[in-house]
């Protein structure tokens, strides 16, 4: 076996060209690094958006000097990590300095709990100050848009830990991520029809890039959330784990086909939702287990360790020749996007948002589309007053 040392010693040149411009004395590391950041980092952090730079560690789970992953967490539970306007500022510096930091190998975006990564804009919020506001709403949509920009700009791997529902917004900044690692209890799809809005904060872009163009009309349009396994088998997602135990063994959703390709007709069942009495004891099932995402995290934990075995400056390369089909047709849409978005906070999502925020269980949280569309066809003009007829439990005597 031939030995490195001897090698080198027998075939290195006596003496080295000099490539540099200037003396090489003058090109060594600076004493003081600059800080790229916009602000001081200590300023990044605000209300409901955690920032924890936890240790990188090697596949063998032996952790790393100096190297570190950073976890950026929705923090917003009672509202199942909806974002706020704050929280989408502190989104966006978040990502700003996890990219610039030198010390980082990954970024993991999360929510915090079990239940839910992200359900999208904060409706209440929508509701009370941007519905009625369009000009509002504008300089709002601004800030979404900077948001999903950083995560498709950031200079590091980005992994979406879907720890719970992912939907409407929600679902759009996931995709923006370059890999999701989920939770089998899951649930994943947009909301946008159904609630006075349209998936045009990335959805629209990035769905038909990843899924194909007949999926993601079924998904932007039908508003019908779909499983966890279904995402995975779309392609959504690149990884999947258990999080039921049930008398301490994981099991998969008990709610979803999960043991079976196809029906006795040929089409797929795989990922879909149970029906009737089998979904209904699987729910059952849910409620006599538990919730345990540690599988979730070492799934996540393996994934950054794979990234942290790579050239950086390659892997940066590779991010940005990689995101360029979502990257370009989120450029080409997202100014138009935003500016109809606004307008629309004058009519339909003015009521779709209020009626959410507004509705009970007993009543739903939806307007009456048929009322809707009848006064529309013959010529109804939007008023506060149709707005008003239209809310949940509107037409009832209780």
């Amino acid at each position: 076996m031939p030995d490195t040392d001897a090698i080198i010693a027998e075939t290195k040149p006596e003496a080295l060209n000099d490539h540099n411009l200037i003396a090489a004395a003058e090109t060594v590391v600076p004493g003081i690094l600059y800080d790229h950041n916009l602000i001081a980092a200590a300023e990044t952090v605000v209300p409901g958006i955690l920032y924890d730079k936890r240790p990188a560690k090697r596949l063998d789970g032996s952790p790393v000097d100096g190297l570190y992953n950073v976890w950026i967490t929705l923090d917003n539970p009672k509202q199942y990590n909806s974002y706020t306007t704050d929280m989408v500022k502190g989104a966006i510096l978040a990502f700003r300095r996890a990219s610039v930091d030198r010390e980082v190998n990954a970024v993991v975006f999360t929510g915090t709990g079990d239940k839910a990564f992200c359900t999208g804009g904060n409706t209440k919020e929508y509701a009370e100050y941007y519905a009625g506001n369009p000009q509002e709403y504008r300089q709002y949509m601004r800030l979404f848009n900077d948001m999903v920009s950083a995560i498709l700009g950031c200079d590091k791997p980005v992994i979406c830990r879907v720890n719970g529902m992912r939907i409407g917004g929600g679902q759009e900044i996931g995709m923006a991520c370059d890999f999701s690692v989920t939770q089998d209890l899951s649930n994943f799809g947009q909301a946008g029809p159904k609630h006075g809005s349209a998936a045009i904060g990335g959805a629209t872009d990035f769905l038909p890039v990843m899924i194909g163009c007949e999926q993601a009309m079924v998904s932007g349009t039908l508003c019908e959330p779909f499983s966890a396994h279904k995402a995975y088998r779309l392609g959504i997602v690149s990884g999947i784990v258990p999080a039921l135990k049930v008398n301490g063994d994981f099991v998969a959703n008990p709610t979803v086909v999960t043991d079976r390709m196809f029906d006795d007709y040929g089409r797929i069942v795989h990922g879909e939702f149970k029906s009737g009495a089998d979904f209904k004891a699987g729910r059952e099932t849910i409620k006599s287990g538990e919730v345990d995402l540690s599988l979730l995290d070492a799934e996540v934990e393996s994934l950054c360790s794979k990234l942290i075995e790579t050239f950086p400056e390659c892997m940066t390369k590779s991010l940005e020749e990689l995101r360029k089909p979502k990257l370009n047709a989120w450029n080409a849409n997202k100014e138009n996007s935003r500016s109809w978005l606004a307008l629309n906070m004058m009519n339909e999502a003015r009521t779709g948002f209020r009626a959410f925020n507004e509705g009970t269980k007993e009543t739903g949280r939806e307007i009456d589309f048929v009322k809707l569309r009848q006064a529309l066809a013959v010529g109804t003009p939007w008023t506060p007053e149709l707005i008003e007829s239209l809310m949940p439990g509107a037409g009832s005597d209780g």
